[in-house]
């Protein structure tokens, strides 16, 4: 952004001033522009859409999905601590156990479900199924939907700041070079003259 800024002294008027240094004053002005104006609108415009695509998947989640109780059998056999450590350590907050449970449409179920900690049998807890009662994640609530449309917007805005960004440097590399061309063509004309007596006198 610094550089992008540092780039608008170039409109000053100045006896010295090429027309190089106009046209990177004019690049750096619409990356500028691109960068404040551009990214805000398609952050905010990709946010927005997001937004609102994540809270019809939140109400179709809360209408599909369903708490219901499930009562465990006998735990499901562990695999050895020492064959996976970690694995093992993450099973003791949740073990997956045969368990039983009615569907919301009346039927019945039952089969291998995660249960939270060390579950007893007989011992109740609740699980997330659709209508048919098929076993299925949690849906997802409304505070984090919004910070996944933040996110996307704040995503689609620094992409197109980088982009713009980018874009300029590309643009200013080439009148760089340009002008670096033409100045060897000025100095290879200006060395068939250079220490001759009375050259440029």
């Amino acid at each position: 952004m610094v550089r992008v800024i540092a780039g608008l002294w170039r409109w000053r008027r100045n006896p010295l001033r090429r027309t190089t240094d106009l046209l990177e004053a004019w690049v750096a002005l619409a990356a500028f522009l691109v960068i404040v104006l551009g990214g805000g609108f398609v952050g905010l415009t990709v946010g927005g859409a997001a937004h609102d695509a994540l809270q019809r998947s939140v109400r179709a989640q809360t209408q599909q999905r369903h708490q219901v109780w499930a009562t465990p059998g006998r735990s499901a056999p562990r695999p050895s601590a020492a064959a996976d450590p970690e694995a093992a350590a993450g099973r003791e907050m949740h073990r997956r156990v045969e368990a039983r449970w009615t569907a919301p449409d009346g039927s019945e179920h039952s089969g291998p479900v995660a249960a939270p900690g060390a579950v007893r049998a007989g011992e109740r807890f609740r699980i997330w199924t659709d209508a048919r009662g098929q076993v299925v994640p949690r849906p997802m609530d409304a505070s984090t939907a919004r910070a996944h449309a933040v996110l996307a917007g704040l995503g689609a805005a620094a992409l197109t700041g980088a982009t713009a960004a980018s874009a300029r440097e590309l643009v200013t590399r080439r009148l760089l070079n340009r002008r670096y061309r033409r100045w060897e063509r000025e100095w290879e004309r200006a060395g068939q003259d250079w220490g001759r007596a009375g050259a440029g006198s």
